[in-house]
């Protein structure tokens, strides 16, 4: 269920790109209701993570292809604020659950 970034699905102007990635709070909401259908917080997390693997090959492409450094540092910047959301709203939903 691994929902990765990937710049060849993009918008093909790097700024139509970078203005999707504009609004973290639409996708740490769809992760959100995965959570709350029963899907595990951990699975999620790893699913909203760029893997390891993806960050090495995104170097190396920048690599070859250094204006699409700007693109990648821009991506891993959005999913690390989609995870901060999402562990928030988690976080939040727990703290409910006790009150209640």
């Amino acid at each position: 269920m691994a929902t990765q970034l990937n710049p060849a699905t993009l918008a093909p102007n790097p700024e139509d790109s970078l203005r999707e990635l504009e609004f973290p709070q639409r996708e740490a909401a769809f992760f959100y209701g995965l959570f709350l259908r029963g899907h595990s917080p951990e699975q999620l997390r790893r699913d909203i993570e760029v893997p390891a693997g993806v960050l090495a090959k995104w170097d190396r492409d920048s690599t070859r292809q250094p204006e699409l450094r700007v693109l990648f540092e821009r991506m891993v910047e959005y999913r690390r604020h989609v995870l901060a959301i999402f562990d928030a709203l988690v976080g939040f939903d727990a703290r409910t659950q006790r009150l209640q």
